[in-house]
């Protein structure tokens, strides 16, 4: 337990803190998140660390009045159990008054938390925490809160959000403009290759990357769910990222690391799923069954990690590229699918009961490739009856039908925008 005191020294520093917060970009998903303050459910922001869910914490604070908040990542926290709820509860009346919406930071960090959300939205109170670790809402809250929050996931900078970083203000004609279209190639570029952590863009220090992913691994992984076997999951990081957009099984990793079964290596990639290092995507197929028992892809969460030793799949490389239209498409909220029969076609969109959308990301289109990535785009829009196709490169645009379909060439620094 903590002493009382220490407790209402740590809140009153944390408020003073706060206070000196400010010149912050404001977050794409800012606006989305205030429409939801009037609903009574609890709202949680989720994302891989470091990706700026304690910022917009902040500049959700900004927009409101008579609130609380705490940071329970503070190392001061450590002596904090279940049980110093309530006397936390007195100190926030006693510095902040009686306030009606509550801001907790990782507040996950603390056992049972979800008992005094429980009680505090019980109470007519707004809640509103972070989390960095999805499991946040399928265990703790599966079973006090379910169907009474509301969650948001939090990614790093999206390219818009890197514009304005870099000060870059558009207007909307800006892609008829040479000069500017040749202005935000050039940006993103370096938006491929450098992702869309906040601080990183700031120092391009590398030790700051691995150290995020050494607190995932070892905080967010190892430490949570008890691994003994450290070496076999780094070696499965390396095997994953360095595949980045290839299919894999289960079966095939864990021939590669020498394991018995294959369960390891489904549940470890679930852990660091977990805490939005990776994803999975899913092979399309209108049997469940088959679609889960189909070879996957994984895609990484931010192309900043390229900067790490031994994660070689390079910049600016069509890998790469795949990449940041995933994540993009899942920042989009999207039900996202790879589709392949004889041909396969890099991402096919799921609205509902159906594929609404398919996409083929190919960084340079050219006589090599071209062939094999219009039949694969054609085999996915013949069987899930589409019009339209899009092929996504780095800086081709063009319009043509093939076969009575539409195809449209779109330059990834355009669509990203759109």
């Amino acid at each position: 337990m903590i002493n009382q005191e220490d407790l209402r020294r740590i809140i009153i520093k944390q408020k003073e803190e706060i206070a000196k917060l400010d010149g912050t970009i404001k977050r794409d998903i800012l606006d989305e998140i205030l429409n939801w303050f009037k609903d009574n459910r609890v709202i949680i922001l989720t994302g891989i660390r470091r990706c700026g869910k304690s910022t917009i914490l902040m500049q959700l604070m900004k927009n409101k009045e008579n609130y609380c908040y705490v940071n329970f990542e503070d190392e001061r926290f450590l002596d904090f159990k279940a049980q110093d709820f309530e006397k936390l509860n007195e100190i926030l009346i006693e510095i902040y008054g009686n306030t009606k919406v509550y801001f907790f930071d990782e507040i996950q960090n603390i056992e049972k938390f979800e008992t005094f959300v429980r009680r505090l939205q019980d109470e007519g109170k707004k809640v509103i925490i972070t989390g960095s670790n999805a499991s946040l809402l399928s265990k703790e809250f599966g079973t006090r809160l379910t169907g009474r929050y509301k969650p948001f996931e939090i990614f790093s900078f999206s390219f818009s959000e890197f514009l304005k970083y870099r000060n870059i203000e558009l207007d909307k004609d800006w892609s008829y403009k040479t000069e500017d279209r040749v202005k935000i190639k050039k940006l993103f570029n370096e938006y491929l290759s450098l992702g869309g952590f906040p601080e990183y863009l700031k120092t391009k220090d590398k030790e700051y990357i691995k150290n995020i992913f050494d607190n995932i691994l070892y905080k967010d992984v190892i430490a949570r769910y008890s691994i003994k076997k450290q070496r076999i999951i780094k070696e499965l990081i390396n095997i994953l990222v360095t595949n980045i957009s290839s299919t894999f099984t289960y079966n095939s990793i864990k021939n590669n690391l020498h394991l018995a079964n294959s369960i390891t290596v489904k549940e470890y990639i679930s852990y660091l799923a977990n805490s939005y290092f990776l994803f999975e995507c899913p092979k399309f197929d209108f049997s469940l069954k088959k679609s889960l028992n189909s070879p996957k892809k994984i895609y990484i969460i931010d192309t900043a990690f390229n900067q790490i030793v031994g994660f070689n799949f390079s910049p600016n490389t069509g890998k790469n590229l795949e990449n940041v239209i995933f994540i993009e498409l899942k920042r989009r909220k999207k039900e996202i699918y790879y589709f392949a029969e004889k041909n396969e076609c890099d991402f096919v969109i799921k609205n509902e009961n159906k594929i609404t959308q398919s996409i083929q990301v190919c960084y340079n289109l050219n006589k090599e490739n071209r062939e094999r990535e219009i039949i694969g785009l054609l085999e996915a829009m013949n069987k899930f009856k589409l019009k339209e196709g899009i092929i996504i490169t780095f800086d081709q645009e063009e319009e043509f039908e093939k076969e009575g379909k539409k195809i449209k060439v779109i330059p990834a620094w355009k669509w990203v925008l759109s």
